[in-house]
């Protein structure tokens, strides 16, 4: 494919939290981007639902994932990932949390690495090390990285919006800086989140919960705030229309190419 994708869901990043991180990257990315502080998450706001419609670009009430604990779709839709390998193109997921690997179909998958969040001080560092890798030696169309420490070890250990959750969301920023530096000219990166949080939680309809940050680098892209808000929905459609696909007939959401 002439143009490849990597999507970057940062797990619990509100939008206060990437601009009061500290992180000097957050300006260069707001220089570099098309982007949205308001995006709007899903009811409920947890993380397996919240990836479901990631992929699938329906609400949870149409693709049944509603807890963490996947099931079967009664009506199958296909996934961005499933669409990408119709059209012979390859995919590679890396991921801190093991339900996650329920986000697409068997086979959808050629490369793929989990890592248990709690067992290292930085799952998502060796996770972004491992993508990096696989970009470098095998160059995949489209990459899903998953990182999770700024849920687990920041919100649900310390509460959104404390110095540790901070520290979590520097370092995912980090982390995507590194994955830009490197392959920013090969591919179009998408940075996302999956949810909010307040307190130590989420899964509410209060605005911490639902409000997220959406990030888009690319020639598709022009740089600056998105005159229209956009939500989770969008995911799957901006990727098939970036990589020069069409969207699956039951996808609910719209491409938010701007360039």
């Amino acid at each position: 494919m002439d143009k490849k994708v990597v999507l970057i869901s940062i797990d619990g990043m509100r939008p206060d939290g990437m601009q009061q991180c500290g992180n000097p990257y957050v300006k260069t990315l707001e220089a570099a981007c098309a982007y949205c502080y308001t995006a709007r998450s899903m009811v409920p706001s947890v993380t397996l639902p919240c990836h479901m419609t990631m992929a699938h670009s329906v609400e949870p009430s149409r693709h049944g994932i509603v807890t963490n604990t996947y099931v079967p779709q009664v009506h199958t839709i296909k996934g961005v990932f499933e669409r990408v390998a119709d059209a012979d193109g390859t995919c590679a997921i890396f991921y801190g949390w093991e339900p996650m690997r329920d986000i697409a179909r068997p086979g959808s998958m050629k490369f793929a690495t989990f890592i248990q969040s709690y067992t290292h001080e930085s799952v998502d560092t060796l996770l972004t090390d491992a993508a990096l890798r696989t970009m470098e030696e095998e160059k995949p169309d489209l990459v899903f990285l998953y990182l999770v420490d700024t849920d687990e070890k920041g919100g649900h250990d310390n509460g959104w919006m404390s110095e540790e959750y901070l520290r979590r969301v520097s370092t995912a920023l980090d982390n995507v800086k590194r994955v830009i530096d490197r392959f920013g000219e090969e591919y179009t990166v998408i940075i996302t989140a999956d949810h909010g949080g307040h307190d130590r939680a989420h899964g509410s309809e209060c605005p911490e919960d639902m409000t997220i940050p959406m990030f888009f680098r690319g020639k598709d892209f022009k740089a600056g705030p998105l005159a229209e808000s956009c939500s989770l929905l969008d995911i799957a459609p901006t990727i098939t229309a970036v990589m020069g696909l069409s969207p699956v007939k039951e996808w609910e959401g719209h491409a938010v190419c701007n360039g």
